[in-house]
C-alpha cells in the first residue's frame, strides 16, 4: 500500500470514527419549590425537565444560600429555560446563584443561574415574605 493510499484510508477511518457533535437541545424545567429561613436560606422542590429531542427527566431541586435574608417563599408552576445543553443529563448539577429580594404577598420572581456554559433562566409566580440578599447554589439532581 502506497503512502498516499494509506493516508487517504487513515483520514476516512478517522472521519467515520470521530463523534459527531450534537446540536444544542432546547430543554425546559417545570417546577414547584418552597422554603426560607433567617440568615441561611434553604428551599426544596421537584420538577421535570423535558427536551426538544424527546428526553424527559424527573428531578429534585434544592437552593441553598447565605447572607442577610429573612422570610419564606413558595413558587408554584415555575418554568426554567436551559441554554447550552446537548443532552438532558447536562442539566444535572450545581448552579451558581446570586439574588436580591424584597417582597410580600404574591409576586413574580425571575433569576438566571449558571453551571459552566449552561444557563438556566427561572421564572415563577408565588407567595411569601422575603427581604435580603443571598448567595449560594441551585442544585438539580435526578429524582430516584
Amino acid at each position: 500500500m502506497g503512502p498516499r493510499l494509506l493516508l487517504a484510508t487513515t483520514v476516512l477511518l478517522l472521519a467515520a470514527v470521530a463523534p459527531a457533535h450534537a446540536a444544542d437541545v432546547s430543554c425546559t424545567l417545570h417546577y414547584n419549590m418552597s422554603g426560607g429561613g433567617a440568615f441561611y436560606k434553604h428551599s426544596t422542590g421537584t420538577g421535570e425537565v423535558s427536551c426538544s429531542n424527546g428526553q424527559r427527566l424527573a428531578v429534585d431541586i434544592e437552593s441553598k444560600g447565605g447572607g442577610l435574608t429573612f422570610g419564606h417563599s413558595k413558587i408554584v408552576d415555575g418554568v426554567g429555560k436551559f441554554s447550552g445543553v446537548s443532552d438532558i443529563h447536562d442539566v444535572i448539577g450545581g448552579y451558581a446563584t446570586a439574588e436580591a429580594n424584597a417582597g410580600a404577598g404574591n409576586a413574580t420572581k425571575a433569576q438566571v443561574v449558571t453551571k459552566g456554559s449552561i444557563s438556566l433562566a427561572l421564572t415563577g409566580k408565588g407567595s411569601g415574605h422575603t427581604l435580603g440578599v443571598s448567595f449560594g447554589s441551585f442544585i438539580i439532581s435526578e429524582r430516584k
